[in-house]
């Protein structure tokens, strides 16, 4: 498998278990956190700091952008993407998620900050992601997606493994989850050489770990 022929591999033991299974179970417990904090009213339904199940692509399921170890692991991964892409990537932003029993990851491109992305598995139960390699099936339109009716290619990841790929260029999705919890976490990264990188460096904040509303302002 090549990067730059394929546009996505598969890298085994990019971190290490023992590391993937103490970020699951950290994220496991802020979950846990959070939940106690939303139902005794210390916290709003959305909160940067504690994260949300507020994200309309996954209903109801915990997530959490730029959560500060998922941060950290998007600098501590890079140079194995960049090894394994042989691109030399500017990092964007983290996104985490605890996935439930039930969950559908529908069938999408990324946006333009996702350029070059990875899924890492910290833990919990198998639950395969699909890849089209043709980048000609599923199409962004300006209001919505139009998916392929691609069976996809099928890759399971162990804890510590990720499968690096082109986001905005490769439909990518996840069939229903029949686990009861499966920890992923997305790292995503510009080609600096790419003409997305200028405007997408720390996904447009002003250094890594700030949360979502923080984008467009100075320091």
């Amino acid at each position: 498998m090549n990067f730059k022929k394929d546009r996505y591999i598969v890298i085994k033991n990019a971190i290490t278990k023992e590391l993937a299974n103490f970020c699951y179970d950290y994220f496991l417990l802020k979950r846990k956190v959070a939940d106690t904090l939303l139902k005794t009213g210390y916290i709003a339904s959305f909160n940067s700091d504690w994260g949300s199940w507020n994200d309309p692509q996954v209903i109801n399921t915990y997530s959490h952008y730029s959560d500060i170890a998922m941060e950290t692991l998007l600098l501590k991964v890079k140079p194995i993407m960049e090894k394994n892409t042989k691109l030399k990537l500017i990092e964007t932003y983290s996104y985490a998620r605890i996935y439930k029993k039930g969950d559908i990851l529908e069938k999408h491109k990324d946006r333009p900050s996702c350029e070059i992305s990875t899924t890492l598995n910290l833990g919990g139960d198998v639950w395969p992601i699909f890849i089209e390699p043709d980048s000609k099936k599923g199409i962004n339109t300006v209001d919505d997606y139009i998916p392929s009716d691609s069976k996809g290619i099928k890759v399971n990841l162990n804890p510590g493994d990720m499968l690096v790929y082109r986001g905005c260029d490769l439909e990518h999705w996840r069939n229903k989850f029949e686990g009861e919890n499966c920890g992923q976490v997305f790292l995503h990264y510009n080609d600096s050489e790419s003409k997305l990188n200028t405007d997408n460096i720390f996904d447009g904040r002003p250094h890594l770990g700030l949360p979502n509303w923080f984008k467009g302002r100075k320091i």
